[in-house]
């Protein structure tokens, strides 16, 4: 753990703030997220109040965060990730003013970076209308009531039917999934991994390369490369695939129901790629009680070694005692 010298603040507006929680609840160096309100006209607002449109407030989340292991350059990238910067007038289903997206800089280097981040994103043709998010200089933020708080943990089954029926996770993947050229994966992968990512394949349980692997790093999408498990959560279940206990983020892959097979299961996909990875069982020995079989062919291993190397430098403070 940083000591509190090393920890700064982030406050982004991104819509309902329950969905604007576990993109960055999860990450290294993220030491918290906090739902709340900032923005407005009076002091300590209540959710009720915030939502009749009369406090101006946002909602909005405050993050307490490593700079020297999460960049506030990262933080902007992922926030960038979670909305429709273009739409002015609230973020998918929910509509006014206290949904709209906004960064609030904490200091005039975060509000450079904000303002150059703005830019690029504009610059990049990747939407065709004008970034419509602000950028503003923090405000008093009040904490929201205690029910909101890591709503996605909290409420599991209400999160994730809330994100789906919002339009949010559609928006999300059709403007920031990685287009995938089948043809191309034809070559790069070899037939079992072809097999397994791209039409639902399962390999032989105890003949595969990682379900008795032990070494230290995270586990990537063959596909895509990204990252989707830890060595941290491993554990040996005796099924004779590679098992985790939790994803490296929760929002990095996607459960869907698979009735294949004369049977009902959780079915796991990455969310970038698509990728057909395993699936969920309620049978793990964690906290969570969940069990991730996965298919190694759906997996490629980064060592901590190689984790600066490769791109994947912020998941080596995992591994430090």
């Amino acid at each position: 753990m940083s000591s509190a010298t090393n920890q700064a603040l982030a406050t982004f507006a991104g819509g309902c703030f329950w969905c604007m929680v576990s993109p960055f609840d999860e990450m290294p160096g993220i030491h918290q997220v906090v739902s709340g309100y900032t923005g407005g006209l009076t002091e300590n607002p209540t959710y009720k109040e915030v939502c009749s449109e009369t406090t101006g407030h946002y909602e909005a989340v405050q993050i307490t965060f490593d700079p020297a292991i999460f960049p506030y350059t990262r933080l902007l990238e992922l926030f960038w990730q979670q909305i429709d910067p273009t739409d002015a007038g609230g973020q998918f289903y929910d509509r006014g003013s206290s949904y709209r997206t906004a960064i609030f800089f904490h200091s005039e280097e975060q509000r450079e970076q904000a303002e150059a981040s703005k830019q690029a994103l504009a610059a990049s043709g990747r939407f065709d209308k004008p970034i419509a998010t602000e950028i503003l200089p923090a405000a008093p933020f009040y904490a929201a009531e205690d029910y909101h708080q890591g709503y996605y943990r909290t409420n599991p089954s209400h999160y994730k039917r809330y994100r789906t029926g919002s339009g949010r996770d559609a928006f999300i993947a059709a403007h920031w999934g990685k287009a995938i050229n089948k043809d191309e994966l034809h070559t790069k992968l070899t037939p079992i991994q072809y097999e397994v990512t791209q039409n639902n394949g399962t390999e032989p349980p105890f003949r595969n390369e990682f379900w008795d692997h032990h070494g230290e790093g995270i586990y990537v999408d063959i596909v895509s490369g990204e990252p989707l498990f830890s060595s941290l959560d491993k554990f040996d279940s005796g099924c004779g695939w590679p098992s985790f206990t939790k994803p490296l983020r929760a929002h990095q892959v996607v459960e869907k129901v698979d009735m294949s097979h004369l049977m009902i299961r959780t079915e796991v996909r990455s969310k970038e790629a698509d990728s057909h990875l395993g699936h969920v069982f309620n049978d793990g020995p964690g906290e969570n009680g969940l069990r991730y079989c996965i298919n190694s062919a759906a997996l490629r291993f980064v060592p901590v070694d190689r984790l600066e190397e490769e791109g994947y430098g912020i998941y080596k403070s995992l591994f430090q005692a």
